[in-house]
């Protein structure tokens, strides 16, 4: 129990912040975090004036429904339905963590209203035969390359492609994290939230590890590829990092030719999208699907078996026979 429950905003949204930090969350989420409470705190102003109050002289009894409403409705103007969502979401968790640690007695967020935002749409890559294409390109060793590295290359891609992991999973790991016996063999991924889960793997997938590691000990020798070092190295042997995995897997697109392939905003991600589109194709339903990409939520699942079903209705429209066949009852209906 908090023995100032007048404490500033300010200083509880570092208290907030220092909480979830234990949970692991990845910097972006925590500067997230950090930007979507101040920035609404900044909109705060008391019933009885029309100026926001900084947040060190802002104290949290000021926070009411109404003020919460108001300030809701200026940060919303000019923003998308997503962001407020987003933020809608932070300052409930901020309520929560405040209500448990007694220093408000209520979370007045459910009387402020937020945006329905549907789920976003999987963006895999286009075209039927893109992903065959784009590890066929990328096994080539390119000789216009100052350094190739296919192995490394192409284990990359065989990760995202066939395990569907994320950018921030694949940096987190590590050599031991390919495990299991011949024939049972897995991924152990550090999934988003802090939540672990398991993606077996296929052979394939198993011996493109496996000629990559090999590599890399006759590039950097044996002591390069301990348990506990990173999978992922760049060409120098440093860990990789979030932005030379998004350079690789842009330069894989252009080698392969398939730029034009990538759907917009989500250049490796639309490699986990493939992994997923293509498990719904293939019959997976949408719990076998949450627990391979590591979902927290049924529903994000579902959107790849909604678009699965969709485009498998439109091949079926295309078909030139119902087109014909539409044609006959339209003209047996004709008076």
């Amino acid at each position: 129990m908090h023995d100032k429950p007048d404490e500033p905003v300010g200083r509880l949204i570092e208290e907030f912040l220092t909480a979830r930090a234990t949970r692991k969350p990845s910097p972006h989420t925590l500067a997230a975090y950090r930007r979507d409470l101040t920035t609404v705190a900044s909109l705060v102003t008391a019933d009885d004036a029309t100026t926001p109050l900084p947040l060190d002289r802002l104290p949290v009894t000021a926070l009411s429904p109404r003020v919460m409403r108001a300030a809701f409705a200026r940060f919303a103007a000019p923003r998308a339905a997503a962001s407020v969502h987003r933020a809608w979401s932070t300052w409930n968790s901020f309520f929560t963590f405040l209500v448990a640690e007694g220093v408000v007695p209520g979370n007045p967020m459910p009387a402020v209203g937020r945006p329905r935002t549907p789920l976003p749409r999987p963006k895999p890559l286009r075209g039927e035969d893109t992903p065959e294409e784009l590890l066929a390109a990328v096994a080539r060793e390119d000789g216009r390359q100052r350094d190739p590295w296919p192995e490394r290359d192409l284990a990359v891609l065989a990760l995202a492609l066939c395990a569907g992991l994320r950018l921030s999973e694949l940096l987190a790991l590590r050599v031991a994290s390919v495990a299991g016996r011949p024939g049972e063999r897995r991924v152990d991924v550090a999934g988003k939230g802090g939540r672990p889960r398991t993606v077996p793997i296929e052979a394939g997938v198993d011996r493109v590890l496996a000629d990559y590691l090999d590599s890399r000990r006759r590039r950097f020798g044996s002591r390069s590829v301990r348990p506990d070092s990173p999978l992922l190295v760049d060409r120098r042997g440093e860990p990789l990092r979030r932005g030379g995995l998004q350079y690789l897997v842009e330069s894989c697109y252009r080698r392969a030719g398939i730029g034009d392939r990538v759907p917009r905003g989500a250049r490796l991600h639309a490699l986990r999208h493939t992994f997923a589109t293509r498990l719904a194709e293939d019959g997976a339903s949408a719990a076998e699907i949450m627990r391979l990409l590591g979902h927290a939520s049924l529903a994000s699942s579902q959107t790849y078996i909604e678009v699965t079903a969709g485009q498998q209705r439109a091949a079926v429209a295309s078909n030139r026979t119902n087109r014909a066949l539409a044609g006959l009852v339209v003209r047996r209906e004709a008076p």
